[in-house]
């Protein structure tokens, strides 16, 4: 696993070998260097009371940065409706992205912000044909959420954090999106019963499709974590990159969680092949991740090419 703060954009590349006319507005681009029909589609998720119009920003940043790069916000349980449970919601993200994976035989990239990182873990994991070259999780609760945040309150007003299992850990409750990743290290046996995504997306409770789960997540080849100590909303902050609380509420790193040192679902393994990569910077605030051009050039542009 490597751990950066800043990362320099990788040289543009330059199409060879085709023998098609070009026109003459386009020499000018090739003779600088600029890449021509050469960068992967980008599929962006967008997260909780989110919808399309929230990336426009960082559309234009890929845009200008990897010129002709096709960049889809898919544009399903904007808003309100990203309350639908989540099992509900991987299939129509599966459909829509499949639609733009299938005309992309090089493959795409998977850029997911907060709850839209647990929609494709969901989706690459259940996904045995998918083609997603790189997976950046942009400030998303990976190993689970647990605190009083203004996002909270949204959902269940004036509900302390520790009185929200009482609502999440039943059939109820498993009918709200923010339940289904709801993880109260007071509360672990009722989590691991009644949580019915993130513990079996995890591995922490043993299911019949775990391997091929496996399978399909580690198909892709880079795994980029992107959070930082002032989001003020992923609690806590280290969720962003697989950490989470003990029972003392004391954070355990990534290397030190159950389901790394047990590679349930294909963590340790990506570790180890080095493709695994954790971008912290601090100072962000949840909303404005995706709309932060520093964090675009240290964290996500070299990796979408």
């Amino acid at each position: 696993m490597r751990q950066f703060k800043c990362l320099s954009g990788s040289p543009p590349r330059v199409v060879a070998g085709s023998h098609r006319p070009l026109p003459l507005l386009l020499l000018p681009l090739l003779l600088a260097g600029v890449c021509i029909d050469c960068y992967k589609p980008v599929i962006i998720v967008h997260g909780i009371f989110d919808g399309p119009k929230q990336f426009r920003n960082l559309s234009k940043f890929i845009k200008e940065a990897h010129p002709g790069t096709e960049v889809t916000v898919i544009d399903l349980y904007d808003n309100l409706a990203s309350l639908q449970p989540l099992w509900k919601q991987v299939p129509d993200f599966r459909k829509a992205s499949m639609a733009i994976m299938q005309k992309a035989p090089d493959g795409v990239h998977l850029l997911c912000f907060s709850q839209g990182g647990l929609l494709c873990r969901a989706l690459l994991s259940t996904t045995p044909n998918h083609n997603v070259h790189t997976f950046i999780s942009l400030s998303s609760p990976l190993a689970g959420q647990y605190g009083d945040t203004d996002c909270l309150q949204k959902v269940f007003h004036n509900v302390l954090k520790k009185n929200v299992h009482y609502l999440c850990y039943n059939k109820l409750g498993q009918k709200v999106s923010i339940c289904d990743y709801w993880n109260d290290p007071h509360y672990r046996p009722s989590y691991l019963q009644h949580n019915i995504f993130l513990p079996l997306l995890n591995g922490e409770r043993a299911h019949r499709d775990m391997k091929a789960w496996r399978e399909n997540f580690l198909r892709i080849k880079k795994l980029v974590l992107i959070g930082g100590p002032d989001d003020g909303v992923i609690t806590p902050w280290q969720s962003s990159h697989f950490g989470f609380y003990d029972s003392n509420e004391s954070v355990v790193e990534m290397q030190n969680q159950e389901f790394y040192g047990n590679d349930t679902f294909g963590l340790k393994t990506l570790d180890a092949r080095g493709d695994v990569l954790m971008c912290l910077h601090s100072g962000v605030k949840h909303t404005t991740w995706h709309s932060n051009f520093t964090v675009f050039t240290s964290c996500m542009e070299k990796w979408l090419t």
